[in-house]
């Protein structure tokens, strides 16, 4: 049988990188996948489709993981479509680097909405959905939490608050039965990464200089270790931060 078999998975962020590199491993790995996304219909359906192809179950459920209201209704159409919710990946996240003399007020919000406030409210709204016998949060946090690359002040904060979240909500949703760890990723090779010019650029060779494995990462090797930490492999950890890049810290 299958690890996930049996088990509902919501991952927010997911029409594509990382997001949509675990929700596919997710249902190939048993699991009926709840695609979320922002605004990227069409990325979320080609995972769907892609999702059913291969015999799995998914459906894609647009959501503004900072709004309130657009979260409670990512839950109402996951219990429709699948009930009770095992797995939660938060995934959605934004970044944009910037020097200390250009950050705003502005840029600030956005990336604490999506990246902070968006993890808490789609975490409490989780808990009224989740299998009365527990299951599995995964936060996706960043390595620049423990590297600060310069010009990541924002950013880099925000990251670091989804590390202390981790470990506060391990310890309060422990007698529930629900786990909670968050995987670090260095520099993945995603859509995002080479819109924003990383992949390719200078900096990109510096990471990779400084990476004990010597290259970026894939979103595949993210999503391995997101089917470890949702199945019952990964039962007797909770509140853990997993580096995940490469042995880049």
């Amino acid at each position: 049988m299958k690890k996930l078999a049996n088990k509902v998975a919501v991952v927010t962020g997911a029409s594509k990188g990382i997001g949509a590199g675990i929700a596919k491993s997710l249902a190939n790995e048993g699991a009926a996948v709840v695609v979320n996304y922002a605004s990227s219909k069409e990325g979320a359906d080609k995972v769907v489709a892609e999702i059913t192809a291969n015999g799995g179950k998914a459906i894609a459920v647009q959501g503004n993981v900072s709004n309130a209201e657009d979260i409670a209704r990512l839950f109402e159409e996951t219990q429709k479509a699948f009930g009770a919710v095992d797995i939660l990946v938060n995934n959605a996240g934004i970044y944009k680097m910037n020097p200390i003399e250009l950050l705003t007020a502005e840029e600030f919000h956005q990336q604490f909405d999506i990246n902070v406030l968006g993890l808490l409210l789609t975490t409490q709204a989780a808990l009224k959905s989740f299998n009365p016998n527990g299951g599995s949060i995964i936060n996706i946090g960043s390595v620049v939490s423990r590297i600060t690359p310069p010009g990541s002040a924002i950013y880099t904060a925000t990251k670091g608050a989804v590390d202390a979240i981790t470990h506060v909500l391990s310890k309060e949703l422990g007698p529930k039965n629900i786990r909670i760890n968050s995987i670090n990723p260095g520099m993945i090779d995603t859509e995002g990464a080479q819109t924003a010019g990383f992949i390719g650029s200078d900096f990109e060779k510096e990471i990779v200089k400084t990476t004990p494995l010597g290259r970026v990462g894939q979103p595949d090797d993210i999503a391995h270790i997101a089917v470890f930490l949702s199945s019952d492999d990964s039962k007797w950890l909770t509140g853990e931060t997993i580096l995940a890049g490469g042995g880049l810290r």
